[in-house]
């Protein structure tokens, strides 16, 4: 590495006409009169370039010093530019004196936005300190932020809205920290659950209510599965799909042509795209595969259910939309079911009809293991069991519509002729 860096002598610089490399994705541009340092480097796919001033106000040996922390930067995966950015807003922060709580948030959710999963993550931050944090202690200055404050945050709320109450906690906890790393307030953390807010507030796993999706009666999937099967269109095609995984609503619509092993009947979903972020194989019956093979293709579109947009899937609201127009959803005339809780309804014949074990539904579902020694000596995903349990639910969800299975069938049997 060392003969690839440091190669412009002060001279060169000076009588530069065109860009020069000093290695290092340093480079120094002539831009009229001036002379100016460059860092080039590319971050997720994207090309970027960060100045850093112009010669020789910033001096070689600074340029190179420079760049080289900011190289270190990159390395984590952190954005020089942003963290540039935001190193000059806590400066400015400092000068200012100590800065609000909503002030620390908003830095803070600036500097990590990125790298959350989704924008919906983004919003949620946004909105519950928005709702539950700024009227208690958002104006106040971050280091006079105490237990007694975060308690007025979380208690109105910790037995009623328990798993939001949660989130607030680890979020106020994170935002504390960071105003802690920048030397705001000192490095006690009255947000901190293990070993203080325990102490002080009962477990959320004692208090929460758990509020279920609506759900349809597992003996009138068949029925219902007879009635989307006159519907046209790729939304109706994508329940029908959801029902026979028994997979999230968010894993269908995302699903890849990519993630799909058609001739091992295997969908594998990859752990980014899983709640508990763990890869998920997701074993296909017949008439799963047929409903794969029926689907509409567009060149340069990845995505399996494919949307009226470029390049984009069906919305994830596509499918509840489809059981509305049907009479379903809350407040529907013929119940309140929604895509999610179909989930609930192969948990229920699995328990009720079928004879596989609890744990095989539980990985079916791609459910985490709460016991943590069960899940220690549990190695497997038990896939052949899987495999043989979703045929089991295909052919319950199939009764009565046998016709339709073999149309799909010479469909799928026409498009690989």
């Amino acid at each position: 590495m060392a003969s690839n860096i440091h190669r412009l002598t002060d001279r060169q610089i000076k009588n530069a006409t065109k860009p020069l490399s000093d290695g290092g994705n340093l480079w120094v541009y002539p831009q009229g009169k001036a002379l100016n340092w460059i860092l080039r480097y590319t971050l997720q796919g994207r090309a970027r370039e960060m100045g850093l001033g112009a010669y020789p106000a910033v001096s070689l040996v600074s340029a190179r010093k420079a760049a080289a922390g900011y190289r270190e930067i990159l390395k984590s995966g952190v954005d020089p530019i942003d963290y540039r950015d935001t190193q000059a807003q806590a400066d400015a922060l400092k000068a200012a004196g100590v800065p609000t709580f909503t002030q620390v948030a908003a830095r803070f959710i600036r500097a990590h936005r990125r790298g959350w999963s989704n924008a919906k993550h983004a919003r949620q931050w946004v909105a519950t300190l928005k709702t539950y944090a700024r009227p208690v202690i958002g104006t106040k200055p971050v280091d006079q932020v105490h237990t007694d404050d975060v308690l007025k945050v979380l208690q109105p709320i910790w037995t009623t809205k328990t798993e939001t109450a949660k989130r607030v906690q680890g979020r106020v906890e994170n935002i504390l920290d960071f105003a802690a790393a920048h030397k705001w307030r000192d490095q006690s953390n009255p947000a901190r659950w293990r070993g203080h807010l325990d102490k002080l507030l009962p477990r959320p796993s004692r208090v929460a209510t758990v509020a279920h999706h609506p759900a349809m009666d597992y003996q009138d999937v068949p029925g219902f599965m007879v009635e989307l099967e006159g519907k046209q269109g790729v939304s109706a095609l994508a329940l029908r799909f959801l029902i026979l995984t028994a997979c999230r609503t968010g894993e269908v619509v995302g699903a890849e042509w990519s993630e799909f092993d058609l001739e091992q009947a295997v969908w594998t979903v990859p752990a980014e795209r899983m709640k508990a972020k763990r890869e998920h194989r997701v074993p296909l019956s017949n008439a799963a595969l047929a409903i794969l093979a029926a689907l509409p293709r567009v060149d340069g579109n990845p995505y399996a259910f494919i949307g009226a947009r470029y390049r984009r899937p069906i919305s994830t609201m596509a499918m509840l939309q489809q059981m509305r127009g049907m009479g379903y959803g809350v407040g529907g005339d013929r119940g309140d079911a929604v895509p999610h809780g179909f989930r609930s309804a192969f948990r229920d014949w699995s328990g009720e009809v079928s004879s596989f074990p609890r744990d095989v539904c539980e990985m079916a579902l791609a459910h985490v293991i709460e016991n943590k020694v069960e899940a220690a000596y549990r190695r497997g995903d038990l896939f052949t069991k899987r495999a043989a349990m979703m045929d089991a639910w295909a052919d319950w969800c199939g009764r009565g519509t046998g016709a339709e299975v073999v149309q799909l069938h010479e469909v799928a049997e026409a498009r690989r002729g």
